[in-house]
């Protein structure tokens, strides 16, 4: 009897916040343990990179990676990028910036940076970016409350502003870099938005736990679901 291995699937999720104080309490860490936790009942292997653990540096045009196919000014970013192009999965937990976390940006732009390489013929190592399906997390900027009343027209504004600063501009560098940003569903086309205000009083961020666990349970399982499809196709 011969006995096929199983290829066991691999997920990235990147922490994108860049509050370094109580790191493991803050709101990216813990969607991002979840996540890993869903994962994980699916036999899908996670690691979690959160940049605020890396020393990452912005692109200089110095081209050294067109030679190299590694950044030749960055080390910290190289780590990342070989986690990310053996990867199945790739999620993002972001919470919305200016309009996205520095890092965050200079880790996209470095990633497309790669992933031209590809498109000149040059191997670089994301040459099957198509085959690796994204996920975004966005949250945050509801203000001091979270409504009790979460389909309110207010608060979906605010999330729908949030999908816009955040999940859709991760998404478009996704999309040049051929990744597939897999949708919650028609009006979600990148991903979702948490509701998740601040209290400014006590310095700490507040949620309802039930629908973010209830919410990313859902997002993720959607995505596990559209990789056994488009498998199924292949």
């Amino acid at each position: 009897m011969v006995f096929t291995k199983v290829k066991v699937q691999k997920a990235i999720c990147i922490s994108a916040s860049n509050i370094v104080k109580n790191q493991k309490q803050s709101t990216s860490y813990c969607i991002s343990t979840l996540i890993k936790e869903v994962l994980s009942k699916k036999n899908i292997s996670c690691e979690m990179i959160d940049l605020r653990e890396f020393a990452l540096v912005p692109c200089n045009g110095c081209e050294g990676c067109c030679k190299n196919r590694r950044c030749s000014q960055d080390a910290e970013f190289n780590r990342i990028y070989e986690k990310v192009a053996g990867a199945d999965y790739l999620f993002f937990t972001s919470p919305r910036g200016a309009p996205i976390p520095a890092k965050l940006s200079m880790l996209l732009e470095k990633l497309e940076k790669m992933s031209s390489l590809h498109k000149r013929k040059e191997p670089a190592g994301l040459s099957k970016s198509s085959d690796i399906l994204a996920g975004i997390i966005s949250y945050g900027d509801v203000e001091c409350e979270v409504p009790k009343d979460h389909t309110s027209a207010v608060l979906q504004e605010k999330l729908l502003c949030n999908k816009a600063m955040v999940n859709d501009i991760i998404a478009d560098a996704l999309n040049r870099m051929n990744f597939r940003t897999v949708p919650y569903n028609s009006k979600w086309n990148t991903g979702i938005a948490l509701p998740i205000g601040d209290d400014f009083e006590k310095k700490e961020q507040i949620y309802d736990q039930k629908l973010l666990e209830q919410e990313i349970r859902q997002y993720v399982e959607v995505i596990v679901q559209t990789s056994k499809s488009l498998y199924a196709i292949y």
